[in-house]
């Protein structure tokens, strides 16, 4: 294995050995890829460039690729987010239903546009491809929680209440 001291970023020790665990289940380094950059994201909530530069000396790939994958999947988040992620849904049925006016709603309540954390830091939001639940549009995920069904005023009440939260 390279030696991983040459940027600000590292794993625990404990994730470490899990992920050269597994990767005796892999043909190849490069295989542990996605579980590597999960690990990032449980200890960051994102994959910061340092981490990312980290993970290719890791899986002994040219950092364009761990780039190339962190800014393909929607799940890894290349910037710092806000303490709750809001994903809206684009694809066709959450369009048909009303994705646009949730957006709209949020971004008037938040004063931020796509991919930036509020000046707080509570909040981001984030348009994403499907996300399989297309009988219930307009579709959001709130930290991971689906909420169905959307209306401005049901993603209004939800911002409220997640506004109220103590940090």
């Amino acid at each position: 294995m390279t030696e991983l001291t040459s940027t600000d970023f590292t794993l625990s020790a404990q994730d470490i050995a899990e992920l050269e665990e597994l990767a005796k289940r892999y043909p190849t380094r490069e295989a542990l890829m996605l579980p590597t950059l999960w690990k990032v994201m449980e200890q960051e909530h994102w994959i910061s460039p340092e981490a990312m530069e980290w993970v290719a000396k890791f899986l002994e790939v040219p950092p364009a690729k761990v780039y190339g994958v962190v800014g393909f999947y929607h799940m890894y988040l290349d910037r710092k987010p806000g303490k709750h992620i809001i994903e809206v849904c684009q694809t066709t049925a959450c369009a048909i239903m009303g994705a646009e006016g949730i957006l709209d709603t949020l971004h008037e309540m938040l004063e931020v546009g796509l991919e930036e954390p509020t000046a707080d830091g509570r909040f981001m939001i984030r348009r994403v491809e499907c996300l399989g639940a297309c009988e219930h549009a307009p579709v959001c995920q709130v930290d991971h929680a689906f909420r169905f069904k959307l209306t401005p005023d049901s993603v209004r009440a939800e911002v409220e209440r997640l506004s109220q939260e103590k940090e």
